[in-house]
């Protein structure tokens, strides 16, 4: 599907949406340094943020990950939560920061109660695989300590979710493991060859050609889609992972792979489901506050996330 063929198939509150994270990113931005790149997308999730609930009390802090120190910031809702989530931001590995999915981490916290912890893990193109991978597990090792008793569940955006998973993946053999994942238009390393990553190749706000750039940046080469840390849909076992929500989007080259992961978990004996947004994008997070459509995308997010922490399994 060309992507002059999704204007019809889109809302118009969707399509200004759309149209406005566009506007962010003019012709030859892609060609600036990196850090100018960063910056704009920035400033474009600060755009974006509708400020945060005035309940929910935020204190950054800090991760020691082998010789690295991971910056984190931590969300409050209740004196005593009843579980917790690690946040795991989106944006290809290479953007992204505690700013710029404060919002979401943020509202997670306030609609759930459930303590909450954003991972800045370090970026590549200067930290390559598996640096991003060992942060997640850090953090995440972290807050099972500091945490103990409660539940914790991994949320990931993107590139997040591909973390998430990989980090579920790891922990299975942990004394404390994950009580849950939910994955938000995760990569899991699906078959850029087939299924949606062919019908929606030219998709708004993110195509195949991206996918295969942001996978690539990882690496010094190609992506090594053979690795289970780096492609969860390639493990060869699948099985004793925690309860698991996939959420797609209907017109993104991704949406294959939550399907596809819901199944092998199942197959392999375990709880999962997949719930596909109609008539989003990928990044549609950024347009709940304005598109009710994407609205109620993130409403299912927070049920998810809720009940997996309270250890409800409602699909």
């Amino acid at each position: 599907m060309r992507r002059e063929d999704y204007a019809s198939l889109i809302e118009a509150d969707y399509r200004d949406y759309i149209e406005r994270v566009n506007a962010w990113f003019p012709a030859g931005l892609s060609r600036q340094p990196l850090n100018e790149q960063r910056a704009v997308y920035e400033r474009m999730c600060a755009a974006f943020h509708p400020g945060r609930q005035p309940h929910v009390e935020v204190a950054d802090d800090a991760v020691a990950a082998g010789g690295a120190t991971i910056a984190v910031r931590r969300y409050a809702a209740a004196a005593r939560p009843r579980a917790a989530i690690v946040y795991f931001h989106g944006g290809g590995f290479v953007f992204g920061s505690l700013d710029s999915h404060d919002d979401v981490c943020a509202e997670l916290c306030a609609r759930t109660g459930f303590a909450t912890l954003s991972a800045a893990y370090r970026l590549a193109p200067e930290h390559r695989h598996p640096a991003q991978l060992d942060d997640a597990l850090a953090v995440l090792r972290r807050v099972s300590r500091d945490m103990a008793g409660i539940p914790v569940v991994l949320v990931g955006e993107s590139a997040g979710g591909n973390l998430a998973a990989a980090a579920a993946h790891a922990a299975r053999g942990w004394a404390a493991q994950p009580a849950g994942q939910v994955l938000i238009y995760p990569d899991l390393g699906g078959d850029v060859s087939a299924g949606s990553f062919v019908e929606h190749a030219e998709a708004p706000l993110l195509s195949t050609a991206e996918v295969e750039h942001y996978r690539a940046v990882r690496f010094a080469g190609p992506a090594q889609l053979s690795e289970a840390a780096v492609a969860p849909l390639s493990a060869s076992d699948l099985s004793g992972l925690p309860p698991t929500v996939v959420v797609t989007a209907e017109y993104d080259p991704l949406a294959s792979d939550g399907p596809a992961y819901r199944d092998r978990i199942v197959a392999a004996g375990g709880k999962a489901a997949c719930l596909e947004q109609q008539r989003l994008t990928h990044s549609f997070l950024r347009a709940r506050g304005t598109v009710p459509r994407a609205a109620k995308a993130f409403d299912a997010i927070a049920e998810a996330v809720a009940a997996l922490g309270s250890g409800a399994w409602p699909y």
